[in-house]
């Protein structure tokens, strides 16, 4: 799906979006949550017309492939000689 595609669909998105809410302040009235409705449907248009063309050279996001960690235990030797932060030397107790 391209850039015009997925602005098109979005522009489309808002329109239903305006349509609906004009029918819920229609059978709700003018209350506070119509009001915010319509008005969250019109910074959405707004934010849509503020983003302008895409940047040159700018491509869309690819999802960054997870890394796999085992789920087995490290090995013992990796913390040889390690104090346990938080508890402080060996030989002292928490209160």
């Amino acid at each position: 799906m391209g850039d015009e595609d997925s602005r098109a669909e979005l522009e489309a998105a808002i329109v239903k979006l305006d349509r609906a809410v004009a029918a819920l302040r229609a059978e709700y009235g003018n209350t506070l949550g119509t009001r915010r409705l319509a008005s969250d449907v019109r910074r959405l248009a707004d934010d849509l017309e503020e983003l302008g063309d895409p940047a040159p050279g700018h491509y869309a996001s690819r999802q960054a492939e997870l890394e796999e960690i085992p789920d087995v235990p490290y090995d013992p030797s990796m913390w040889a000689d390690a104090e346990d932060e938080g508890f402080g030397a060996p030989d002292r107790h928490a209160p």
